[in-house]
């Protein structure tokens, strides 16, 4: 994968991921794997903001 390509996946998957986790926050955290698993989802969406930060789309409303 290219760098333009590592970018792009990683702004979508940034702007997306909240709608994985999100129900699991409306539903409650109600065991160890779920908390693992809504920290493990919480730090690959900022990993995927950081990484997808500079994709040109990103770029376009701030003119």
């Amino acid at each position: 994968m290219t760098r333009p390509s590592i970018t792009a996946v990683s702004f979508w998957a940034g702007a997306l991921l909240p709608v994985v986790y999100l129900p699991l926050l409306v539903v409650g955290v109600e065991s160890t794997g779920q908390f693992t698993l809504l920290v493990a989802l919480l730090g690959l969406n900022v990993a995927a903001l950081v990484l997808g930060h500079d994709y040109p789309e990103s770029k376009r409303s701030r003119t």
